[in-house]
Parts: C-alpha cells; structure tokens; sequence
C-alpha cells in the first residue's frame, strides 16, 4: 500500500515506538520510566526510519490520521535529546487532536501528561481529575499511575503514594506493578 497514508503511519509509529524497547527495561526486568531512559540505547535505525515513514504520510496527505497523530508523538519523544527537550506543548496539542479523531479517554489522559509537563502538574492534575468518572478508565491502572506522579511534582506526597498503590492494585503486569509499589514506598519515606 504505498499510496496509503496511514499504512506509512502505522510502520512509522512501530518503528519509533520499537525504538525505545531496550532503554525500556533495566537490570533484573526493571521498568525504566522515559525519564530516566538512557537515550543512546534507543535503536537510531528505527527511529531514522519512522521519522521517515511519518515524512511520507505527511506528504499523502494523512498527516491528520490517528496513527499519523500517534506516530507524531513518537516523533516528539525521538526528536528530544531528553525529557526536558521534549516539546511537551506540540505532544498535548497532538493527543487533543487524536481526541478529537478518536474520542479516546486514554489520549485525553496522555494529554493530560503532556499538559502536565508543558503547562505544570496543577492543570494536567485538573485534566486527570476531570476523568475520574470515565466508566472505561476505572479499573485502568495508569489513571491513579498519572494522578500519583502529578500530586508527586505538587509535593503532596501521601496523596500521591496513596495512588501508586492503588494503581499497583489494578496493574495486571508484575513488573510494573513493582514499579508501582516502589513508587508508593518510596513516597511513604
């Protein structure tokens, strides 16, 4: 399908998230967080050809496509040479576009992160906040994962490590459900 937008978007999109699989995970399976993700083990190859792949969705005109938007944001982490580079106000203007495309609760909650890091953990926390009662995310552990770490950045640490370990509660995967629980320890310190 070389004439197909999101075809190009989606190959894009593996290709940047596929990246970051080996900064992904420490020692002993350890989850390593973007954060503290060591950039010069990301594969340089795939990120070269998803930036690549999304250049050619964009020239078909599919720049707008849900995978397009998500490979987008991808593109913004690849691009970054740290979290702190990152152009987190670009990523939440994306994941509010991909809301619009999708109506998807989980990019509004990745907006709220990106917002979160653009804007301050006060207005991300407000946008997670407003999701609270979003029947699909209930039992979704990374909600209470995103609300722990924006209380985390305002300094209201017993809330936060209160939210960690109920995220770590709903987390199916025992690696990061560890992660989670360290968290949550780590903030009862």
């Amino acid at each position: 399908m070389p004439a197909d937008a999101e075809a190009h978007a989606l190959s894009a999109l593996m290709d940047l998230q596929a990246s970051r699989l080996r900064a992904r995970v420490g020692p002993g399976g350890r989850v390593v967080p973007l954060a503290e993700q060591d950039r010069a083990r990301w594969d340089h190859l795939l990120v070269r050809r998803g930036l690549e792949g999304l250049r050619r969705a964009e020239e078909l005109g599919g720049a707008r496509g849900a995978y397009a938007l998500q490979a987008a944001i991808a593109a913004c982490h690849a691009r970054a040479r740290s979290v702190d580079d990152t152009d987190w106000a670009r990523i939440a203007a994306l994941y509010g576009a991909l809301v619009q495309a999708t109506g998807s609760p989980v990019a509004e909650l990745n907006r709220a992160v990106a917002v979160g890091m653009a804007l301050g953990p006060a207005q991300g926390l407000a946008l997670v906040d407003a999701l609270a009662a979003e029947p699909s995310l209930r039992d979704y552990h990374l909600l209470p994962a995103v609300r722990g770490d924006l209380l985390a950045r305002l300094g209201r640490t017993a809330e936060a490590g209160a939210e960690f370990a109920r995220a770590a509660d709903l987390c199916a995967n025992p690696r990061e459900r560890e992660h989670l629980r360290a968290r949550a320890r780590d903030l009862a310190r």
